[in-house]
Formats: structure tokens, sequence, C-alpha cells
């Protein structure tokens, strides 16, 4: 059995689970060349926030879920954690996601 389902909106955040013998896969992909777009634009604009609050990144849902996968940590534990962002943040891997490129 497979299912397919899209959250509408700006996230185009798209799931998709498989059922196989016995056992359960879900997959996540998401559209992240417009989000990314979005960051460059700010950045260019200057739209880094302001003096006590920068807006640093836009970072895609799918980029925060395989890391929250990837060191074993729920959303809660990422979000009360600030190394956990700025590990996500820095990674030069999603370079493409900053607004602000000052250091954290």
């Amino acid at each position: 059995m497979n299912t397919d389902t899209q959250h509408a909106g700006v996230i185009d955040l798209q799931t998709k689970i498989v059922h196989q013998d016995g056992k359960m896969f879900v997959g996540r992909s998401q559209d992240c060349v417009p989000i990314a777009e979005y960051a460059k634009r700010q950045h260019n604009e200057g739209a880094h926030g302001s003096a006590d609050m920068k807006h640093a990144a836009r970072i895609p849902n799918v980029i925060v879920e395989k890391y929250m996968n990837d060191h074993g940590v729920t959303f809660e534990q990422f979000l009360a954690d600030p190394t956990h962002i700025r590990r996500v943040v820095e990674d030069p891997a999603n370079a493409a996601f900053r607004i602000w490129k000052g250091a954290l």
C-alpha cells in the first residue's frame, strides 16, 4: 500500500508511506529551491533582522528531520538545545539557506 500526501502552501512537503512485508517505510521530500531563492532574496535585500535578533537562515523541514534522525533527537530536543540549530545552520551544505552570513 502506498500513501502520498502533500502539505499545501510554502512548505511543499511530501510524505510517502509504504507498507511492505509487515513493515512501514516513510519517505519525505521537499522542493527546497523556493526556500533557497527566498533566502537569497532576503540576503540581497539586507533583510537580516535587527542588531539584537538576526535572521540567520530558513532551513527546509527535510534537512531538520534528517538531522534529527541522524542524531537521534526529537523536535523538542532540537529546539531546546541551540547547539543543534547552530550545527544545521552552520553546515556548509546548507549555505544556500543562509540569510545572515555572520557567526552565530
